[in-house]
């Protein structure tokens, strides 16, 4: 069975959220105001060289650009070239969201035109600025927070050796790591150019105090619980901070967290990622954007009606029974693009040249617009605009007894589009691995998702359905 490993990981997409502690909170604390602070600038400054004061509508149109951008995005590990095109692809939602604001509400029509768009260009720009000026003042903003955080990992294997990796290359870390400690013969130990081993762990509590650590991460394997607990006793005479590296399904963790149930600590091994406030975003973002597209393309729908009523018999719509959220059969909408009607216990794919597809149904195709009238399923709540393509119910019994993990992907609401859709596996999936690489995907998605993510997605499906020909 093939481990679920993306081409392209969504975990590369910036999500604005920290990934855990780098003995770094004075840079932490710069970077989530960075943002934020940089566009409420920019906005007075404008508004004040070309009215000449800062209006009232200004000062709350600052507020409510504060209020969506704070905490600001982490850059500060990636590229010039990427802290660009991070900082102009964010832009360009919050430009969209604020317009959209503005319409709505005609509270438009209060800013200047000439303030808008020169506060369009400056603001991405003063972003860009203040992000590069941090790469330079920040060694100088570590040094202000004193000498480096030492730090041991208990544990020379695989993980033990991942994570030192991670900290070595990790820029404007305060971390330094001083080794490992291992109980196991050398020969046993995992190699690494990082770290040395520096004794066993009977030494390990005095090598703390003696020598001032900071941190200590528990690296061990699952299967050794006396061994970890023996450490965890020992080290209790220290003041060390204690982060445990699970080995257990470190792969396959879906959304991993902590939390409590009644009061008990709990560790989540496979949930959704939208519990809690990360749901009630999704489903706001999902009827906005739903409502704004309908409405946008309902001239197109119409059309589209009326030429699958000219063109061939049937119904124009097409309904078929998938699975939603938690397995649960749902109804999906689409245009009708065959002539036929499948919905039984076997389906064929449609394939290249395929005898059932109409004259028009293979130009809806080949551009996704067959898939229209999802978007009234979004709004119902059986679907989402992001999320793991919905599959025929015969097509989900056949591949759940053939990939592993596959009805994973159905503990959150099917896509119109996807993280697998818009990295190459869109249309048929003519063999297992095909099917298997879909399925590996749309777990990287639960695994890393983010708003900013569904965006990512949602851009670059316009920019795929423009060019590409996948689907028959």
């Amino acid at each position: 069975m093939a481990e679920a490993n993306p081409t392209f990981s969504a975990s590369t997409v910036p999500s604005g959220h920290s990934k855990g502690p780098l003995g770094n909170n004075m840079l932490s604390a710069v970077e989530a105001i960075l943002d934020p602070a940089a566009l409420t600038l920019s906005l007075w400054l404008v508004s004040v060289s070309i009215e000449g004061e800062l209006l009232p509508p200004y000062l709350i149109l600052a507020v409510i650009v504060f209020s969506i951008t704070f905490p600001g995005t982490s850059r500060l590990q990636s590229s010039i070239m990427e802290v660009i095109v991070d900082v102009f692809y964010s832009w360009f939602w919050v430009v969209l969201l604020l317009f959209f604001l503005g319409f709505a509400t005609g509270y438009i029509a209060e800013f200047s035109s000439q303030t808008l768009i020169t506060w369009l260009w400056v603001a991405p720009l003063s972003q860009v600025g203040v992000h590069l000026a941090l790469r330079t003042a920040a060694p100088y903003l570590l040094m202000l927070q004193g000498p480096p955080q030492r730090a041991i990992i208990v544990g020379m294997n695989e993980q033990g050796v991942a994570l030192a990796s991670r900290i070595q290359q990790t820029r404007y870390s305060k971390i330094e790591l001083s080794g490992y400690f291992d109980d196991r013969n050398p020969s046993r130990l995992y190699e690494t150019e990082h770290g040395q081993l520096l004794g066993r762990l009977r030494e390990l509590p005095y090598f703390v105090k003696e020598n001032r650590i900071q941190y200590i991460y528990l690296s061990l394997p699952m299967a050794s619980q006396p061994r970890i607990l023996h450490v965890l006793d020992e080290l209790k005479d220290t003041t060390a901070s204690i982060y445990f590296v699970p080995d257990m399904f470190i792969t396959d963790l879906i959304q991993g967290r902590s939390g409590t149930v009644c009061g008990t600590p709990v560790i989540s091994v496979c949930e959704s990622p939208f519990t809690g406030s990360n749901g009630l975003i999704k489903r706001v973002s999902d009827i906005v954007l739903s409502l704004l597209i309908l409405a946008l393309i309902s001239p197109l729908l119409l059309l589209i009606a009326a030429t699958i009523k000219l063109d061939s018999r049937g119904p124009i719509i097409f309904k078929q029974r998938r699975y939603g959220l938690d397995g649960e059969e749902i109804v999906v909408y689409k245009f009708r693009s065959m002539r036929v009607c499948e919905d039984g216990d076997t389906i064929r794919q449609a394939q290249k040249d395929d005898s059932r597809v109409t004259r028009f149904g293979a130009f809806l195709r080949r551009n996704s617009l067959d898939e229209l009238p999802q978007f009234v399923n979004v709004l119902q709540g059986r679907m989402s605009i992001v999320g793991p393509r919905p599959h025929a119910v015969a097509h989900n019994e056949i591949y759940r007894n053939l990939i592993k993990g596959y009805m994973i992907r159905h503990k959150v609401k099917p896509g119109i589009t996807g993280w697998a859709q818009v990295n190459g596996y869109r249309g048929e999936t003519r063999t297992l691995d095909k099917m298997q690489a879909r399925i590996d995907h749309d777990l990287d998605y639960l695994r890393n998702w983010s708003l900013r993510l569904d965006l990512h997605i949602i851009l670059k499906t316009v920019l795929i359905v423009l060019r590409d020909r996948a689907a028959y």
